[in-house]
């Protein structure tokens, strides 16, 4: 099943719905993601990205996984 970048975005919203959130990416497999959301301030990297992978639901596990790769760039709002 091919996913969309509006999927991924769906996804995200979910957990984060007051986040400025951009996917791109145009072959279903490889996608790029900023995440924007206050929830983020005081959290390092890590923290924060591991926040948004929780939020794709195992999409991104494994070779069975619908997202192949995923840029991902997170932070507070400035």
């Amino acid at each position: 099943m091919t996913i969309l970048a509006s999927d991924i975005e769906a996804m995200i919203r979910q957990s984060f719905p007051d986040a400025r959130i951009t996917v791109v990416g145009d072959d279903g497999v490889h996608f790029s993601a900023e995440v924007i959301d206050e929830s983020f301030r005081g959290k390092n990297r890590v923290q924060q990205q591991r926040a948004v992978m929780a939020a794709l639901k195992g999409k991104l596990d494994g070779p069975s996984g619908e997202i192949h790769a995923l840029g991902l760039t997170t932070k507070a709002p400035d």
